[in-house]
């Protein structure tokens, strides 16, 4: 079987979590076998880079050697003509035009070919949120779920929350959705590399409390900041605030750290940090904390739990879905609720054990392996 698969969230100023879903599908699906056929040939593909320019954040991904068909046209002039004009069709080079299918693996939607066409949407949030994204992204959203519910002859999404919000919100009927968690594959790092980042990031023997995301409103990096700067007034306790991510849109790092001013170097923010430092920073917390506002799966909140943070999330949208009895779950818009979360977590060493034995049971529950499978048998 022969498939086409778009690559380009990859080059996304922020790939986020879908890229995270692109990366991982596009290194297991050639060695899963495909029925009467030895194995699946990938075909994937890219708007206009340059070359040294994809293969360095390939490199990034772990996907050194893969040679993408690059496109003509740059992604935002790509993605608008897909939309509007259906043109241009993935026909042309060869090696596009005999695939059997084609697989969006977000709401970038190609015209419809002689390929198969399956579409990954993996939530509503655009629909539900719209006043957390910029103009330009509001209108690709729209114009790519309108195109999924008329092309794809299947869409995948992440979880159920995700799925009853596309039949909610969207033209998608239920029929054509199918269910695929995401996973998670971090290598669980040891002493000597949480000693490592540590060291690295400057923050010596002092617990912390983790985020990791991208910087933007439906994240919800305020409320964590404001509850942050609320506990840390209150306790003797020492930690820190380690915030770990890109920049995303319309918020900025400045508004977003105001409430913690007054706490100076208590707060500490990052940037963009690789797996192998991920995991050390995930198993070094003393809880991960993440109140984001809509997830349609959240794939932080199970990294965190591999790697044996406990963790204090959200109760909206995938988060308990995900989550089951193994996190706290507090309302996304109670700073004081985030508060007494990180009070619990911080001061109840129990708590904190029988957390992280339940998170590492959960997060046992979800694989790439597993997504890429299913995602085959789609």
């Amino acid at each position: 079987m022969r498939v086409a698969l778009n690559l380009e969230q990859l080059l996304q100023p922020a790939p986020g979590g879908i890229g995270r879903y692109t990366a991982e599908l596009a290194r297991l699906l050639p060695a899963l076998p495909s029925g009467d056929d030895d194995a699946i040939e990938l075909v994937p593909f890219v708007a206009r880079h340059r070359r040294e320019e994809i293969e360095a954040r390939f490199h990034e991904f772990d996907l050194d050697g893969v040679d993408p068909v690059v496109l003509r046209l740059p992604r935002p002039v790509l993605y608008d003509a897909w939309h509007v004009f259906r043109r241009p069709r993935l026909v042309r080079p060869r090696r596009l035009h005999t695939v059997d299918v084609v697989h969006a693996p977000s709401v970038a939607v190609p015209p419809k070919s002689n390929a198969s066409l399956v579409v990954t949407a993996h939530d509503a949030a655009p629909i539900l949120f719209p006043a957390t994204y910029p103009r330009r992204g509001r209108r690709f959203h729209a114009q790519g779920l309108a195109a999924a519910a008329k092309r794809a002859d299947l869409v995948i999404t992440v979880s159920n929350a995700a799925a009853d919000e596309l039949v909610t919100h969207t033209a998608i009927p239920r029929q054509r959705i199918r269910v695929v968690p995401n996973g998670v594959d971090l290598e669980i790092a040891g002493d000597d590399a949480v000693d490592a980042v540590r060291r690295e990031y400057e923050l010596g023997e002092t617990p912390y409390v983790f985020w990791v995301g991208s910087l933007e409103p439906r994240k919800n990096v305020g409320v964590l900041v404001d509850a942050f700067a609320r506990w840390a007034s209150h306790t003797d306790l020492p930690h820190l605030l380690v915030l770990a991510g890109p920049g995303g849109w319309i918020e900025d790092e400045a508004s977003v750290l105001a409430p913690a001013r007054r706490l100076g170097g208590r707060v500490r923010t990052i940037g963009r940090v690789g797996d192998p430092a991920l995991g050390a920073l995930y198993r070094g917390a003393d809880l991960f904390a993440f109140p984001s506002r809509h997830e349609g799966f959240g794939i932080p909140v199970l990294e965190a739990m591999a790697c044996g943070a406990p963790v204090l999330t959200s109760n909206t949208s995938s988060l308990p879905e995900l989550a089951g009895d193994a996190a706290i779950l507090v309302d996304p818009a109670s700073t004081q609720g985030f508060a007494d979360g990180m009070a619990r977590l911080g001061e109840d060493t129990a708590l904190r054990a029988r957390l992280s034995a339940a998170g590492r049971t959960n997060a046992a529950r979800f694989s790439w392996s597993r997504t890429a499978a299913e995602t085959l048998a789609i």
